[in-house]
């Protein structure tokens, strides 16, 4: 599956949630159940690759700042909550995580002493729902997840994070995240 075919899918689920009032996560597993076992394993693989490009302490720092902290499970729910605002949101989070201070969602959080926003945990399960959906078996993906990659794949090397720093260092987030620490701290 192709980048952009993966964003089309995240953006017709983004407007088929708004347009019906249902959860996006729900609405995401009904599109792709709707795919073949191959399209849901190929998204699945798009999805983990835009979710890893967002493993970086620059990122995590954010995620820190508008969760109120981040443990490393609600790092992967806070990756996936961006990759549910869509590409644009994504793409600029990915080039400055201080821009999510300009995002309605974090700004209604921030005011209203909030620390769920943009924290999405069933979009990273997503996939396997699909699957679970068109099989009835709750490990079907997995044991397909498997099969699709290879042991390369699997044993792939530690991300380059950037630089570590202190985000319980106010200063230090001040300096690097101005805008959401102007919101959150």
């Amino acid at each position: 599956m192709y980048i952009d075919r993966f964003w089309d899918i995240i953006e017709s689920a983004r407007s088929s949630a708004a347009a019906s009032g249902r959860l996006f996560d729900e609405v995401l597993v009904d599109l792709l159940v709707g795919c073949t076992p191959q399209e849901i394993l190929e998204y699945a693989e798009q999805f983990d690759e835009v979710h890893d490009a967002l493993y970086r302490w620059d990122v995590w720092a954010a995620a820190y700042l508008i969760g109120g902290g981040c443990s490393d499970d609600s790092f992967m729910d806070f990756r996936a909550g961006v990759i549910a605002l869509g590409r644009d949101w994504y793409e600029r989070t990915a080039l400055d995580p201080d821009s999510l201070a300009e995002h309605p969602a974090v700004i209604e959080a921030a005011t209203a002493h909030l620390d769920e926003a943009l924290f999405y945990e069933d979009v990273n399960y997503a996939a396997s729902g699909a699957f679970e959906r068109l099989t009835g078996n709750p490990d079907a993906f997995y044991e397909a997840w498997a099969e699709y990659r290879s042991a390369d794949e699997q044993d792939s090397d530690a991300a380059d994070m950037g630089e570590d720093f202190d985000f319980d260092d106010a200063d230090e987030m001040r300096r690097r995240l101005p805008r959401l620490a102007g919101l959150y701290l």
